[in-house]
């Protein structure tokens, strides 16, 4: 019996297979590798090229592998680009979501681990952002996510499938050398891009209601979140109980002054950052607690500030080598 992993090329992806191979847990990834990056999947997890719009595909894929179920990862992620093209994003992450359950209920597969995301939340009215705080999505990336959590939860309702949704605030870090994020639009990967080409990495407004001016943000690592799914995967196996969703935070926000600071640090590259104007519609703040994560999932900051720069800066400078 495997794990599919859809989207299993990505960044996240590849993290979250490599933690199911280190668990003793075998998995096949499903990737269009329209942002995935092939090399990113190791010989010892099956892999498969196709969309999650092709069911022709997907129901093939399941009759060829013995699947138990699913984490699903594969979708349109990026929020900003969402709202320029709202009509993309909905046909890879709701259209193709509701595409992968039918194929799941025919093939009889009824366990699923679902990607969410903190957009679903938008600029959120509080300090610390709960399971309980009202979902409010400002993108259409937001609404997309929010909308795949309520088609597991009414698939739920009709077939008993089982089902939680990780909600991800900002996954940073590297777990492996040859992992890197090759986001255009994540702020590690901005900094990094702009140190390599000799440019002055940018604040984005520094005059904020929070301690130094600058955006406060929550940070997790990205190996922390892959052994998160790893360990709801397991649950669901087990047929253990799981909230609906979970929030995967700190507890504890990083502002974007202490991320520059702390990538002069790690990179060796000594830089002042310029400061631009405000973004519209940047929060001053969005931290999320971990607290159901951490009774269920075994949920824990294992990795400091430094350690998410130094990881992420060795993996993208090996990928330049």
């Amino acid at each position: 019996m495997a794990w599919l992993v859809t989207g299993g090329a990505g960044y996240i992806g590849a993290h979250v297979v490599r933690a199911f191979t280190e668990a003793g847990i075998a998995s096949v990834v499903l990737d269009d590798l329209s942002s995935g990056i092939r090399e990113f999947v190791r010989d010892d997890a099956a892999f498969v090229r196709a969309s999650i719009l092709d069911g022709v595909r997907m129901t093939q894929l399941f009759e060829d592998h013995e699947i138990s179920g699913v984490v699903h990862l594969a979708g349109f992620k990026y929020a900003g680009v969402s709202v320029q093209r709202p009509l993309h994003t909905y046909q890879q992450n709701v259209t193709g979501t509701a595409t992968l359950l039918g194929v799941m209920a025919e093939a009889g597969v009824d366990k699923i681990v679902f990607s969410s995301s903190a957009a679903v939340f938008g600029t959120p009215d509080t300090d610390l952002v709960t399971e309980e705080t009202p979902t409010l999505p400002e993108s259409p990336y937001g609404e997309s996510k929010l909308i795949g959590e309520w088609l597991l939860r009414d698939q739920g309702r009709a077939t008993g499938l089982q089902h939680t949704s990780l909600r991800y605030f900002n996954v940073v870090g590297s777990g492996y050398p040859d992992l890197y994020d090759a986001s255009p639009h994540n702020l590690f990967p901005l900094v990094f891009e702009a140190l390599l080409d000799g440019r002055t990495p940018k604040i984005y407004g520094d005059d904020y209601p929070t301690p130094d001016g600058t955006c406060v943000r929550d940070y997790i690592h990205v190996q922390d979140l892959a052994k998160a799914h790893v360990e709801a995967a397991k649950r669901l196996d087990e047929g253990l109980p799981v909230e609906r969703v979970y929030n995967l935070g700190s507890g504890d926000g990083v502002s974007v002054r202490e991320i520059m600071t702390a990538m002069a640090a790690g990179t060796g590259i000594d830089f002042e950052p310029e400061v631009a104007p405000r973004r519209p519609g940047d929060p001053a703040r969005i931290v999320a607690t971990g607290e159901l994560a951490a009774r269920d999932l075994g949920w824990a900051m294992r990795h400091t500030l430094s350690e998410m720069v130094s990881s992420a800066w060795e993996a993208r400078r090996g990928a330049s080598a």
